[in-house]
């Protein structure tokens, strides 16, 4: 298992351990890239060594997979630096999330194989994130992930876990997207794949309102909410204004206003994002989601 930063640093020797005895505790053997722990800027190296380091992991054929340590900012960098060719020659499921879904995102446009949106190997692994990985990843399963059961079927209660229909019905298409910041900073470059009859997913952490208002915009501006046969947001964890008496859109308000309108299937709510025990995704492969259940039935296999 390939370990590489492709965003932010981490400078304690000590936290790289303890990812590495995460990794070994999901029966893998870790393997290091050249520049982990390597500090410039706010950035886990320059962007060609941080590149390099993704480049020499999809080149290496002892490596069956590639986890990053962390997000932060810095992926979208290095796309003009990747080695496109040798990452074709050597399909290997890429992990993790936030930052890393400019890597994704430019994955499915450019390499042709599915990637995995999961928790960065950093990041706490509980039950339901581990288990959706290994199903994906370890068992070559076709799962239906859902949150767990609320207990009630009443929208107007409350309670964690619970989805909700923007729009019921059932779509199929290939699933892409991620954190919408980093997704919407793609638009108008070469790096994003095609979204037409795609089922796009979104999630997103410390954005006011009126920023995911923009960013929702911006989607809908550029063409791409119109071209999907589906939509799930995920969570938008501490995404508030932070004024007093604050009385504008609230999130649930603006997904109902640019979503309602495109006449697809689309829920929000789905365990996906910055949260504890997020749901692993392949990203680029065939999937099915009902809106009424606020379910993701995974269609085709991400490994052999």
């Amino acid at each position: 298992m390939g370990l590489v930063e492709p965003a932010a640093f981490s400078d304690d020797p000590a936290q790289i351990e303890m990812v590495k005895a995460t990794i070994e505790g999901m029966g893998l053997v870790p393997k290091v890239g050249a520049h982990v722990g390597t500090r410039y800027g706010y950035l886990a190296g320059t962007d060609r060594q941080r590149a390099a380091d993704l480049n020499a992991m999809f080149g290496d054929d002892s490596v069956r997979a590639v986890f990053a340590v962390r997000g932060g900012w810095g992926s979208a960098r290095l796309l003009p630096h990747l080695d496109w060719e040798t990452i074709r020659a050597g399909p290997k499921l890429l992990i993790g999330f936030s930052d890393i879904t400019a890597l994704h995102l430019a994955f499915a446009a450019r390499a042709g194989f599915a990637t995995i949106h999961a928790p960065n190997a950093g990041n706490s692994w509980p039950k339901i994130s581990w288990e959706s990985l290994w199903h994906l990843a370890f068992a070559g399963a076709t799962p239906t992930f859902r949150n767990p059961a609320t207990g009630t079927p009443d929208p107007a209660v409350q309670e964690r876990w619970q989805t909700v229909a923007i729009r019921p019905g059932k779509a199929r298409g290939r699933l892409l997207g991620g954190n919408l910041s980093v997704l919407t900073a793609l638009v108008g470059t070469p790096w994003l794949p095609d979204f037409d009859g795609a089922i796009l997913f979104l999630e997103d952490t410390g954005e006011a309102q009126y920023r995911i208002d923009r960013m929702l915009s911006q989607l809908a501006l550029s063409g791409i909410l119109d071209r999907v046969a589906g939509v799930v947001f995920g969570q938008c964890t501490r995404c508030a204004a932070g004024v007093e008496d604050y009385s504008g859109f609230t999130v649930p308000e603006l997904l109902e206003h640019y979503l309602a309108p495109l006449g697809v299937p689309a829920f929000r709510g789905a365990n996906i994002g910055h949260v504890a025990n997020q749901l692993s995704l392949p990203v680029g492969a065939r999937v099915e989601i009902d809106a009424g259940l606020g379910s993701i039935r995974i269609l085709e296999p991400v490994t052999a």
